[in-house]
């Protein structure tokens, strides 16, 4: 995708009552819509699978090494080390340079090559890893996170100056109190719960999905940066409602991926499983922070 020209006022003066203004606002908004329903895609795809795995029976004689929770926990370290770096390449890439005062001109290449990249990849990770787990593939898909993280932070960092630091650490709070109570066990994943998120997981696919259409066919004003997400019921952003929702149900995933690495360790997986469960990790923590990003960028819109 070209580059887009950094001369509108809305960059100039940093003010976010400009984003609507800038041509490129609107595709980025669309874009993030589109990741956004990409990841959620990809994380139920990836929960209704490794459920089914870690349910397996124990691993062979054969097979001597044993998936641990220690183990999961230093490959999920690892592959997030790999989004860390690549995501500071995305960064640069996008912006043009390190400081983002003195560029003028924004690239979505890394973003849109990390989003469809990843996208592909994680579906196919995801529908080949039960009759091979192959890590490789995990690792390429954890590079092509970092593009898209990095370069979706930069556009909109560019925007809403401090949103990066403000969604990560949210997402940072909401991953650390979830995994707090899963360990304390306060909190469970259940098949009542699970039906539930899964039924609402569908309704909010279905609603990106008409969001995304409507926004690409024009159908929504330009005005309406993020479609129908910008709309107000009451003097509140829609997105806002529907964002929080979804926070929610991204911490239920991370529920559920914890529940199946537990699942797995305790059926005695293999070790390679280990890297299913980071995987599975990865997809909804990034989900969970372009939905926080994309909170942040309106509510910060709006005012």
């Amino acid at each position: 995708m070209s580059n887009f020209a950094f001369n509108n006022p809305a960059f100039k003066q940093q003010d976010p009552r400009n984003v609507a203004t800038y041509p490129g606002a609107p595709q980025g908004a669309q874009g993030a819509q589109a990741a956004s329903f990409q990841h959620a895609t990809v994380d139920a795809a990836a929960n209704a699978q490794l459920e089914g795995m870690y349910a397996a029976p124990p691993a062979g004689s054969i097979e001597t090494d044993r998936m641990s929770v220690e183990d999961t926990v230093w490959k999920t370290a690892g592959l997030f080390g790999i989004l860390l770096v690549t995501a500071a390449i995305g960064w640069v890439w996008t912006l043009g340079g390190t400081d983002i005062n003195s560029f003028s001109t924004v690239s979505l290449v890394p973003w849109m090559i990390g989003a469809l990249g990843g996208f592909v990849l994680a579906m196919v990770i995801t529908f080949t890893s039960r009759k091979k787990v192959r890590p490789a593939l995990i690792f390429a898909y954890a590079a092509l996170e970092g593009l898209f993280i990095g370069g979706i932070s930069a556009f909109f960092e560019v925007l809403y100056p401090g949103i990066v630091l403000q969604a990560t650490l949210a997402t940072i709070s909401v991953v650390g109190v979830t995994l707090a109570l899963f360990a304390s066990g306060k909190i469970r994943a259940s098949k009542k719960a699970t039906k539930i998120f899964m039924v609402a997981m569908v309704g909010y696919l279905v609603f990106s999905l008409l969001n995304l259409v409507l926004m690409w066919t024009g159908v929504l004003p330009p005005s309406q940066a993020f479609g129908l997400y910008s709309a107000e019921i009451m003097g509140i952003p829609l997105g806002l409602i529907i964002g929080v929702l979804v926070v929610i149900m991204a911490a239920y995933s991370l529920v559920l991926d914890f529940d199946q690495i537990q699942q797995g360790v305790r059926n005695g997986a293999p070790r390679v499983y280990g890297w299913l469960g980071a995987f599975g990790i990865m997809v909804t923590v990034v989900w969970l922070y372009v939905e926080i990003l994309r909170i942040i960028a309106i509510v910060r819109g709006n005012n």
